[in-house]
């Protein structure tokens, strides 16, 4: 039988245009959420999943946004889940809202996994504006 472990919530926006936080430096990973799960009581099959919500509005130009999820706290950690999507000028009339879902199958338990979620881009100009959220739960036999 399924046993729930852990569940975690990061929020940083709930609605539309609440924040409006530009992404720096192109094609450079930067943290937007992350979510420690407690492993106490693990038993076999251990199991995370993981879902969220980034929004951006876009400059001017045909471009690429990277969501990377990685176990850990550094772009450079073991990474869960990776996708890049591509937008032209339908991101300059709305912002664009990317949803993603991720899991992890047995991961190595230690006393906490942690999870982070990391946005990058390839042109300068594109702006956080939310919603934005990460979350998960640990699951095991």
């Amino acid at each position: 039988m399924t046993r729930f472990l852990d569940a975690r919530v990061s929020i940083n926006a709930t609605s539309t245009n609440s924040i409006s936080v530009p992404i720096p430096v192109i094609n450079t990973p930067t943290l937007f959420a992350q979510i420690g799960l407690i492993t106490a009581g693990t038993g076999p099959n251990p199991r995370v999943q993981l879902k969220g919500t980034i929004t951006v509005q876009l400059p001017l130009a045909l471009f690429i946004v990277r969501v990377t999820i990685v176990r850990g706290t550094l772009a450079t950690d073991p990474i869960i889940y990776s996708a890049n999507s591509t937008y032209g000028l339908s991101g300059i009339l709305a912002p664009e809202i990317i949803t993603f879902s991720a899991n992890d199958f047995n991961p190595p338990i230690t006393p906490q996994l942690t999870y982070s979620a990391f946005i990058s881009t390839n042109l300068l100009g594109t702006v956080r504006v939310g919603p934005e959220n990460f979350d998960g739960f640990l699951v095991s036999d």
